[in-house]
Formats: C-alpha cells, structure tokens, sequence
C-alpha cells in the first residue's frame, strides 16, 4: 500500500552554508515567483544568508524532486520566516502549509515567542499566513516596487506563541 504522498516528503534542514540546498531552493524559487515582483532572491543573497548564525533552510523533497523550501532565522526570542515557496507543479497540494507547519514547530521547540513575516499585501500568501494563525501588525506604504513601476505596501504579520 503506498503513502500519501504528504508521509513521502522528506523536510531536510541545514543550517550550514550547502551549495546543493541552496541550489535546490533557487530551482523552486524560479519555478514559484512570479519575476514581475522581483522577490526571488539570487545566489549570491542566499549564499550569503546562510552564513549568519540562527539561520536555516528547509527543503521539502519527494523521490529525490525538490518540491519546496523555507528559509527561517532565530534571533533572540523570535523567529522570521523570510522566505517560502512551493514549485509550480506541486502548488495547492499542502507543501507549503508541511513547511509553515514545520517552522512553527521548529520555533516552538526552540521556546521562540513571536514569528515574523513580511509579505507583499496583494501576495495570495496573505490569506494562507492568516489562515495559520498570523495578524497583521504594520503596513509599510510603497514599499515593494514591482517590475512595472507600480508600488505595493508590505504587511508585517506576526504569531505570538503561547
């Protein structure tokens, strides 16, 4: 009898510089932001990311298929999560939420008292991180410009962990 596929996907965590995890979230990346926002991180951020301490990255994987990531730092007695995102083809099938799921677990764990988050307001994540628990707590006016020259608010969003 197979699994499904939710019990397959394997979540690795690194939280080291690893050029063959942060060549598996650059793939996802490409695949899961829409270039007109120009959100996608390059390998050089990313790189360069991973050496700070308190970082890590999760990539989610089926049959050997990097399917998704997150990209998570702890400071002090909070957690961000600065980027997440599901490959085109396996969007709207529960990785991202395996991922969120796994970052708060990952918090509560560590006894974090707040996750954070920032997201572009007109982002259809915005929706899924309330959905999970997060409230707005501040709007930045302008703030992310897409490729168009139109310019979009960001929302702060926050989770106090009980």
């Amino acid at each position: 009898m197979a699994l499904p596929f939710s019990q397959a996907v394997i979540l690795s965590h690194h939280q080291r510089p690893d050029l063959r995890a942060e060549a598996a979230a650059a793939d996802v990346m490409r695949s899961a932001f829409d270039p007109a926002y120009g959100e996608a991180w390059n390998a050089h951020q990313l790189s360069s990311f991973m050496t700070m301490p308190g970082v890590t990255l999760t990539i989610a994987t089926l049959d050997r298929a990097n399917i998704g990531f997150s990209l998570t730092r702890q400071i002090m007695d909070e957690a961000e999560l600065m980027l997440i995102a599901t490959h085109r083809s396996w969007q709207k099938r529960g990785i991202g939420q395996m991922l969120l799921q796994d970052f708060i677990s990952r918090a509560r764990k560590s006894r974090m008292g707040t996750l954070q988050l920032e997201v572009r307001d007109n982002n259809p994540a915005v929706k899924f991180y309330m959905n999970h628990g997060f409230e707005c707590i501040h709007r930045r006016t302008a703030y992310y410009k897409g490729k168009n020259g139109i310019l979009y608010e960001a929302l702060s969003l926050q989770m106090t962990l009980a």
